[in-house]
């Protein structure tokens, strides 16, 4: 095995590469500054939909949706008939029930939700011997079972120091309460205690370090508006290398990636989706933020493309996607292409302008293969947002989830790890490489 340092990946809910160099040139941001003058800096593009959920799975597996099997904030649970909603908004927890939407948000994401056959990094780094700690990581699920300081949770299986927002904390840290005032940083404050606590102790082989506060501020004021945030955001690692004795100390002993999940844009107009399908018996809407899922239950009589056809000149969708056979369809402005992986790439089949965003014949593939996503998924048009299960918008602020490009690409910073990450998805298989430590094999080398 290789013995080269020890690693800690950091990654900044919604952070923009546009709003990481703007930081950088009004002098707002010196340790994210020293980083980039220091390692290597591009940008890197997300998953689809591009939403929490499905991104930091993304990041913990090394895989899109078809193998980890997260298909959005908010979606239909076929065997059970019921809907998952893992906090789009707090009417949308209330509507989904509280208690349900904790529990699927807190446990049951990792514990029966994420898919079988991916491999978390936090598994196949523990399999490989090396000790793994996460802060506040929502796609958390590991080898080593944790009580909660909340016993009506019961147990979770994470890394082997885990830290989630005060609910399991495998170590005495003295970290404050995560939750006690969210606008003003606490739960940031939180994983910078317990950031430097580790890093104090040289306690982990490998630390995946979530700061979620800017992608919270850039929603309520918009994703070029949360300088402050952003701030403290570079304070956090900051306060890794106080720990460490300095952040030429810090790099000594560790390799860093610091990266975001998604990026977000400006949300000016909001639709409900489900007004598009109230007639059509049989489908159930699965919306949230700038992605949306239709769902055929068993009294529906329409296909995926009657369906889509449905939404030809609606302005608050820019592409509607379904599969058919062995080949994925994007409909845009009444016009159609097809596609299908083969040996040499994708096999087109139309005017493939339709899909132009970064990345978007593989991820809307990804998508569209979740066994978990609805039959029709739309991406809605710039500026949309499609209002939530429980009515909640963030109209005037940012938000996320589409192919578009603001959506999607995401700032990607590495010190001291060889490799490249166009995709999200490269992260793990990157930190794997670092250690010496087998892919799994859908994360393999083509």
């Amino acid at each position: 095995m290789s013995a080269r340092k020890k690693l800690i990946l950091t990654v900044i809910d919604g952070l923009t590469p546009a709003m990481l160099e703007a930081a950088v040139e009004r002098g707002s941001a010196p340790t994210l500054a020293r980083l980039m003058e220091l390692g290597r800096y591009r940008q890197a593009v997300s998953v689809f939909p591009s939403l929490t959920p499905v991104c930091l799975s993304s990041i913990a597996t090394g895989s899109f949706p078809d193998m980890h099997e997260i298909p959005h904030l908010v979606w239909y649970r076929r065997g059970e008939e019921r809907l998952v909603e893992y906090g789009s908004s707090f009417h949308a927890v209330r509507a989904a029930g509280i208690g349900q939407t904790l529990r699927d948000t807190l446990l049951n994401m990792n514990a029966e939700h994420l898919g079988r056959r991916a491999v978390t990094i936090f598994e196949a780094l523990e399999d490989a011997g090396l000790v793994t700690a996460a802060v506040n990581f929502t796609a958390y699920r590991g080898r080593v079972e944790h009580r909660s300081s909340l016993p009506l949770l019961g147990p979770a299986r994470g890394p082997r120091r885990f830290f989630f927002f005060n609910l399991f904390q495998s170590d005495e840290t003295g970290a404050p309460l995560s939750f006690r005032n969210r606008s003003a940083g606490s739960i940031d404050a939180y994983a910078a205690a317990v950031g430097r606590w580790l890093v104090t102790r040289d306690g982990f082989d490998f630390l995946l370090y979530y700061l979620s506060d800017y992608d919270y501020a850039s929603h309520a004021h918009g994703p070029d508006a949360a300088f402050d945030v952003l701030e403290r955001c570079d304070d956090a690692l900051a306060a890794l290398a106080e720990s460490a004795g300095g952040l030429d100390e810090l790099l000594d002993r560790y390799a860093l990636v610091v990266m975001a999940d998604h990026g977000q844009t400006l949300v000016r107009e909001v639709a409900k989706l489900e007004e598009r399908f109230v007639d059509v018996e049989g489908t159930l809407v699965a919306a949230s933020n700038r992605a949306a899922m239709v769902y055929r239950l068993p009294a529906c009589r329409d296909d995926a493309a009657t369906l889509a056809r449905r939404l030809d000149g609606d302005p608050a969708v820019e592409v509607a996607l379904w599969r058919e056979g062995d080949e994925a369809v994007a409909r845009r402005d009444g016009e159609e292409l097809r596609f299908r992986p083969d040996a040499a790439g994708w096999n087109l089949t139309g005017d493939a302008a339709i899909l132009d965003q970064p990345n978007a014949l593989r991820r809307v593939w990804g998508a569209l293969a979740n066994p978990n996503a609805g039959e029709l998924l739309v991406s809605p048009a710039a500026g949309f947002e499609f209002a939530d299960l429980g009515g909640g918008d963030h109209l005037g602020g940012g938000s996320h989830g589409s192919l578009d490009a603001g959506d999607s690409l995401v700032p990607m910073l590495t010190v001291g790890v060889e490799g490249n990450a166009a995709s999200i998805t490269d992260v793990a298989p990157l930190v794997l490489d670092h250690f010496g430590v087998a892919r799994p094999e859908y994360a393999a080398p083509a």
